[in-house]
């Protein structure tokens, strides 16, 4: 039997790997249900997920999406890439791909450790404040600044508005979009000799102007994911000491530790909705054509049929063959994983050095109740 999952049940937007959990445990295959939208199919179980999300019979289209309210010279400008599907999606992906690259991100962190510096010389030792407000969230936007070339006097509005983008979908989320547009603009105009663009242009692709600035609005948007995995990761890492320990120890550790968090505490727990395009037959479902399907992201990383003790966090797990799926998966990997990665860890790294007695303030957390996403409203620490 389908088990069903309400998405409005208080104790799974507590704590979702429990429930999600004992879905997992009884059928590879879910329905999620929720006031105001229809029943949709999700994956509980890694070797399902992964196939799914490589199946051609299964597409994300227009309602895989949210469009907010923004004026109409907007629009052009807010489908990206990850909106997008076969030839259309794999010549942007391969004019764009090779900036994103691991050895690309490898090559970039020297520049992300001044911007993570220069947040920590504003947190005062010994003194209580919210990790994420002045550290987590405004990490992100600094570094898709520094990536894209936005000029210094112009980055404390590209702050602000990425607070706004940060927070989700709303008014505050709507109205900042057409300033960050206006930025992206400046910056494809100018294309500073060492930024994402300047080496887009050079590298002879045939990338739009239209088109670089949707990738830039792409980076803001899905860059916020660093901010939330970074406040994530330092609830995980205080609440376990003894891997916190062995990483203070031994910094060489930091890879593996941030691939485990991203398995661990990741903070995209269902995967961006795909439409059946025929009737599929799957995970012993029949999914009929223009039904929704998703991967619950919190069931799969945790499946014991892909990793030994998934219930145990452990940052010297050696890498599972099936790997997590925190990234996704197939066609629409993220782009700026290899990023990602490296920006969590130049946070923890620079954080765990500078402040050795780091803790969590009692009560200095909360969760906002989001079905989707597992991210902290804010994370009081005292640091020293």
């Amino acid at each position: 039997m389908t088990p069903e999952i309400a998405l409005t049940d208080p104790d799974l937007l507590t704590n979702p790997f429990t429930g999600y959990a004992r879905a997992r445990e009884q059928a590879p295959m879910a329905r999620l249900v929720a006031p105001g939208m229809p029943p949709m199919w999700a994956l509980t179980r890694h070797a399902e997920a992964r196939a799914m999300l490589t199946d051609p019979r299964f597409a994300l289209n227009p309602a895989s999406f949210q469009r907010p309210d923004v004026p109409a010279h907007c629009l052009p400008y807010l489908r990206t890439m990850q909106e997008m599907e076969g030839a259309e999606h794999a010549r942007l992906r391969r004019l764009v791909t090779p900036a994103f690259s691991a050895r690309r991100a490898a090559d970039f962190r020297p520049r992300i450790t001044p911007l993570v510096d220069a947040l920590l010389d504003t947190l005062e030792e010994g003194k209580e404040t919210d990790l994420l407000r002045d550290f987590a969230t405004p990490l992100p936007i600094d570094v898709i600044c520094e990536l894209v070339g936005v000029p210094a006097e112009d980055r404390p509005q590209w702050r602000r508005h990425g607070t706004a983008v940060a927070a989700g979908h709303g008014k505050a989320f709507a109205e900042a979009i057409p300033t960050i547009l206006d930025g992206a603009k400046k910056a494809v105009a100018d294309h500073q000799e060492g930024s994402l663009i300047a080496m887009l242009r050079q590298a002879g692709g045939d990338l739009t102007d239209t088109e670089l600035v949707t990738l830039v609005w792409h980076l803001v948007l899905a860059g916020q994911t660093p901010g939330n995995l970074i406040a994530n990761a330092v609830e995980t890492l205080v609440e376990h000491p003894d891997q916190l320990a062995a990483l203070r120890a031994d910094e060489s550790l930091m890879p593996g530790a941030v691939d485990e968090l991203i398995r661990w505490c990741g903070p995209q727990l269902l995967t961006i909705p795909r439409f059946a395009t025929e009737d599929v037959k799957l995970a012993g479902a029949l999914v009929r054509e223009g039904e929704a399907v998703t991967v619950a992201i919190a069931a799969v990383n945790r499946d014991p049929r892909a990793f030994a003790d998934p219930d145990r966090f452990d940052i010297r797990r050696p890498p599972a063959a099936a790997g997590h799926l925190g990234f996704a998966h197939g066609p629409h990997f993220c782009l700026g994983a290899p990023l990602a990665r490296v920006e969590t860890e130049e946070a923890l790294t620079g954080l765990l050095r500078r402040f050795p007695r780091l803790a969590i303030a009692p009560g200095g957390t909360g969760r906002i109740p989001d079905p989707g996403t597992w991210r902290l409203t804010a994370l009081q620490v005292t640091v020293g």
